[in-house]
């Protein structure tokens, strides 16, 4: 059970504002592995009232608690203390990723201690202060600050349950908010970690609380008058329904949301370059990343050259258990998404493209959401596999005749969260990404650092997360105007 595979103290419990509380449901939410399709553990449901009580002690502690009114370098230090705690745990929240989402365990343990540096970033952003001293046109001082937005509820999706997690927490921490964490049904566990990290290292009462709960129950969370911000990551469905949700009260939200990302290959650039780039984005996380580079945007003159490559490292993947050192790619994780995925595929050869490599179950694994690596060619971008989020390791190549014909392709998309272009040449590489309406863009890969802005245009999200950005989406900005400083704040 998962109590004795992650040293949960109380997994079946609510963590609501640093005590851990029976459920008002009286049923649970049941793990279940997608390598074995077995119920691994239980986690507790928390009903509507649950919801509401929680919101309550989070609107209490951001309105007269003390946490919102520490300096940030206050703050930072209980930040530090998390982050501490967290890489002690570090092992827990690998295993966690790896038994409920499938990610090789491999890959899961050497990223794992490097998300508590999320913690540390925006703890020195804090320090820094959220005062900002500027000169009026019309005289004296004006003093910018950026005040905690409130109380927050961080909807999380489990494709990357921690980081995710983390990306919204960090930042919502360091400005002084009071943080609500509602983790997807299906990935849990981190939140149920993190909480005993947050309660081990002092954070006030009524801070930070965790609801294990239905997509259905959450819907009331989002719509509770005590909710000053959410921020979400997820399907671009969800979120736009999050979105007019939180639209009708002007309540403040962020949204990272869909991808269809462009990799396009110039001509100039190398084979090798072009398959190292790619691969990790595409097969990384059984491809259940939205910054994935589905669309392969390559010069006819290339297209053979390209796929053929392409497909070679694709069947070159070890597909298998999670906890397997050898395993790459592990399983897709759930049933619902397995179907997905292969009813896509299905939809890619019935519209004419030609299925280069994989598109079924690996033989040797008879049981489990597994696939393999799928490759399409002779594709075009008005196919369904080429304009909607499959969620799973199937790349598209699409030929094109020139330079601009490329840059159309790739902007012919409802979404615009990632991108990049292979080319030996640093300058071509800037200016085609200077053209490509994406909210992140690379050169000869990808690159997440979540120091810096992350998110996306058009139907790819609302809102920046990561760097400067990301915390200050969890502030007000106020301006004070004053004919003479305050002592604090003269030179």
């Amino acid at each position: 059970m998962t109590d004795t595979l992650l040293n949960l103290s109380n997994p079946e419990k609510l963590f609501i504002g640093g005590d851990w509380a029976a459920s008002s449901d009286d049923g649970g939410i049941e793990i279940v592995s997608p390598s074995t399709e077995e119920v691994v553990g239980r986690v507790g449901k928390a009903g509507r009232a649950d919801m509401d009580r929680v919101v309550a002690v989070a609107r209490h502690a951001f309105d007269h608690g003390p946490w919102p009114r520490m300096t940030g370098a206050e703050r930072a230090a209980v930040l530090r203390r998390i982050a501490g705690e967290m890489g002690k745990r570090a092992d827990d929240f690998a295993r966690a990723w790896s038994l409920q989402v499938g990610m090789p365990y491999a890959q899961s343990s050497m990223t794992a201690p490097y998300m508590a540096a999320y913690l540390t970033y925006f703890a020195d952003l804090a320090e820094k202060g959220f005062e900002e001293v500027r000169q009026p046109m019309m005289g004296g001082h004006c003093i910018v600050v950026h005040e905690p937005v409130g109380v927050v509820a961080a909807v999380v999706p489990w494709n990357a349950p921690l980081a995710t997690l983390l990306l919204k927490v960090a930042p919502a921490l360091a400005a002084g908010c009071a943080v609500i964490a509602k983790p997807s049904p299906e990935t849990p566990l981190e939140a149920l970690i993190l909480a005993e990290c947050i309660a081990a290292a002092g954070v006030p009462e009524g801070v930070f609380s965790v609801l294990t709960a239905d997509r259905e129950v959450s819907d009331h969370l989002i719509r509770n008058p005590g909710i000053d911000k959410v921020s979400f990551t997820g399907s671009t469905a969800a979120g736009l329904h999050i979105a007019s949700v939180c639209g009708g009260r002007m309540a403040r939200v962020t949204t990272e949301l869909g991808g269809k990302s462009a990799a396009i290959v110039l001509d100039d650039a190398t084979i090798e370059t072009v398959v190292a780039g790619i691969m990790p984005n595409l097969v990384g996380l059984c491809g259940q990343q939205c910054a994935a580079f589905s669309r392969i945007l390559v010069p006819a003159a290339r297209k053979a050259e390209v796929t053929e490559a392409m497909a070679a490292a694709m069947q070159a993947v070890t597909v298998g258990d999670p906890f397997d050192q050898a395993t790459q790619m592990g399983p897709l994780v759930t049933r619902n998404q397995h179907g997905r995925v292969f009813g896509y595929i299905e939809k890619g050869k019935a519209e004419g493209a030609r299925l280069v490599t994989g598109g079924g179950r690996p033989a040797h694994l008879p049981k489990g959401w597994f696939v393999e690596p799928t490759l399409f060619a002779d594709a075009s971008n008005d196919m369904a596999i080429a304009r909607e989020e499959i969620f799973g390791p199937v790349g598209t190549i699409i030929a094109y005749d020139d330079e601009e014909q490329a840059i159309a392709i790739a902007n012919d998309s409802n979404y615009g969260l990632s991108g990049g272009v292979f080319t030996e040449s640093p300058d071509r590489a800037y200016a085609v990404a200077r053209r490509i309406r994406t909210g992140n863009f690379g050169h000869n890969g990808r690159v997440i650092d979540f120091t810096m802005p992350y998110g996306g245009f058009k139907q790819s999200g609302i809102g920046r997360e990561g760097g400067i950005e990301g915390l200050y989406a969890f502030t007000e900005t106020k301006a004070v105007f004053m004919p003479k400083l305050p002592t604090h704040l003269r030179s």
